[in-house]
């Protein structure tokens, strides 16, 4: 980017902001005037839609370092927000306060795993990855384990975690698509397809970055409204993180007192889903495999010095925790709305809202006992919809439906589009550049990552309309199939200089192969659990196992040379220039 560019981005955001409150403020007032919710709905699909298209646009590249890397010139402030909405994919958003509706407690699982999982990338890896100099993740296994073999193996294990991952975020913008837009969800993901598509072919990590900023803001501001005005309404404190203990203690006297709710399993008792085991496993899986995505990571390859990659990690931090401490609280006066005004409520007088969800399945309705009252045990309602229909739920204004919408798919998207990238430069640069052709020019190389960026979008896209399952389910396998794959080796290949090319290659196919046949063998073959862990937290057995494959095959191994030694204490020093940057193109 330019430099008046970088000079002027807090007055360029700071107009977006303003911009886009304003355009909320008038679909408000649109509302009011009788203008129908479908035409509110489309507004904010396609507003925030085409404002991301243009940023893409705007963007466009045909640099190589701008494509793969923004040309490592993002401010850590900005690259905190990007790497937030990177971050803060439908999982977090759309996913997570559902999982903390149905889960109660043993929903906080998977706030302390991803959140605990930045720790583990500021520490261990980020900023010795942005020393190195890399593109990509491959691209550093690719040097430091010296040979395409490593390389290989990384591209195989980034592939499919990634497109594990991206599936789980086609799936949460198809559910958002298919509400406001009225149409299937099968057609849905492919109309979302399309608002991934711009935002990141032209520009790559370029338009990405800006792009991911711009959602940052649609996001955070779309999940706190909802919330924010839900507190306010039901204790008169506008501040739900504050009123999380007063409407947990108000759903605790309604399981007790309220007879439809009679055998419902309380919010706050911890291992009611999850045993202890079960619990800890999945902590530590998300963790792990926080620190290991190559989205997340690729990232921090944006910033200008290694400082800038700690900064930045630091901010990722702070934007991030923005939301995690909100979604407990949200989902708390989302769960006390349904039962306080929906359980025990007459059937044939439930709300719109219920009728709306349940036309495209994402809400059932079985009177059991047909006595036409609703019991607890009637009502089945997909994780995955209560934060897209708590405003609703709550009798809030449509166009605070339509603004969460418009967060949804900010959030997706984001995620999607960091993804995307992740799969179609690692192909592109390391399969293709590194391997086949590294006599390529500029613009063959952004011309292979572009067919590849949309080939791999359209087949996301075709496997996530077969709904192959749960947002927070894919996205627990993405973590622990990164995890076992990835972790073992870069934290290895950067902390012990006795880690050797076989050594390496040997970690990531046992930790990796280990965590792919535990999760395919119990959920479609009918494998027994080992030891009661859940497929979710399959990383469990691959984590150890990577780590023990690597150390004992790098001692039966002659020992890295002097230089590579040498080499990777470089890396560790804070201060200096990056050690392999790329030819300027």
């Amino acid at each position: 980017m330019k430099g008046d560019f970088l000079s002027n981005l807090g007055r360029i955001y700071g107009f977006y902001t303003g911009g886009f409150l304003g355009f909320v403020i008038l679909l408000a007032i649109l509302e009011q005037l009788g203008v129908p919710n479908k035409i509110i709905g489309y507004l904010f699909v396609f507003f925030t839609l085409a404002v991301y298209a243009g940023i893409g646009i705007l963007s466009r590249t045909m640099q190589v370092s701008e494509y793969y890397v923004a040309g490592r010139r993002v401010p850590p402030l900005y690259n905190g927000m990007a790497t937030a909405a990177d971050w803060m994919s439908a999982a977090s958003f759309i996913a997570m306060a559902g999982g903390l509706y149905a889960r109660g407690y043993d929903g906080l699982a998977f706030v302390l795993g991803w959140t605990g999982g930045y720790v583990l990338v500021a520490v261990l890896i980020a900023p010795y990855l942005r020393k190195f100099g890399a593109y990509t993740v491959p691209d550093f296994l690719g040097a430091r384990f010296g040979g395409n073999f490593a390389r290989t193996i990384g591209i195989i294990v980034l592939f499919c975690c990634s497109f594990t991952y991206i599936v789980g975020q086609v799936v949460g913008v198809g559910t958002i698509a298919s509400r406001f837009l009225g149409i299937s969800f099968e057609i849905a993901v492919f109309v979302g397809l399309i608002g991934i598509l711009v935002c990141s072919m032209m520009g790559g990590m370029r338009a990405v970055t800006w792009t991911q900023v711009a959602q940052y803001i649609v996001l955070i501001i779309a999940y706190m409204v909802p919330v924010v005005i839900l507190s306010a309404q039901t204790t008169g404190v506008p501040v739900p993180q504050l009123m999380y203990g007063d409407i947990l203690q108000r759903i605790t006297e309604l399981e007790q007192t309220k007879p439809a709710l009679a055998g419902v399993t309380p919010h706050i008792i911890p291992f009611s889903s999850f045993d202890p085991l079960n619990f800890f496993a999945l902590i530590l899986c998300l963790m792990v495999g926080t620190a290991s995505l190559p989205h997340v990571l690729m990232r921090f390859f944006t910033t200008p010095s290694v400082r800038d990659a700690r900064k930045s990690v630091g901010w990722s931090m702070l934007f991030i925790f923005l939301l995690y401490f909100t979604a407990p609280s949200y989902a708390a006066f989302a769960k006390y709305e349904i039962y306080a005004n929906v359980i025990g409520a007459n059937i044939a007088a439930l709300p719109d809202w219920v009728q709306i969800y349940s036309s495209i399945g994402l809400v059932t309705i079985t009177d059991l006992n047909t006595d036409g009252i609703l019991q607890i045990a009637e009502l089945k309602i997909n994780p995955d919809v209560i934060v897209i229909a708590t405003p609703e739920i709550a009798g809030l204004p449509y166009v605070i439906a339509g603004l969460v919408a418009a967060g949804g798919l900010a959030a997706a998207l984001s995620t999607a589009d960091g993804l995307l990238l992740a799969i179609a430069n690692a192909l592109s640069h390391d399969v293709y550049y590194r391997m086949i052709d590294p006599t390529a020019s500029t613009a063959k190389r952004l011309m292979i990552a572009r067919i590849l960026l949309v080939a791999v979008a359209l087949l996301a896209a075709v496997v996530a309309s077969s709904r192959p399952g749960g947002i927070l389910a894919l996205v627990a396998w993405a973590f622990s199939l990164a995890a076992a794959g990835l972790f073992p080796v870069l934290v290895l290949g950067v902390w012990w200089k006795r880690c050797t090319n076989q050594g390496a290659i040997a970690g990531m196919i046992i930790g990796f192969g280990f965590t792919l046949f535990y999760l395919v063998g119990t959920k479609y073959f009918g494998m027994p659990l080992w030891f009661g862990v859940s497929n979710i937290s399959a990383g469990l057995f691959g984590i150890p196992t990577g780590f023990l494959a690597t150390i004992i095959v790098s001692w039966m191994t002659p020992a890295p040379s002097k230089e590579m030694q040498d080499f990777i204490d470089s890396i560790r020093i804070p201060r200096g220039q990056t050690l392999m940057e790329e030819k300027a193109d």
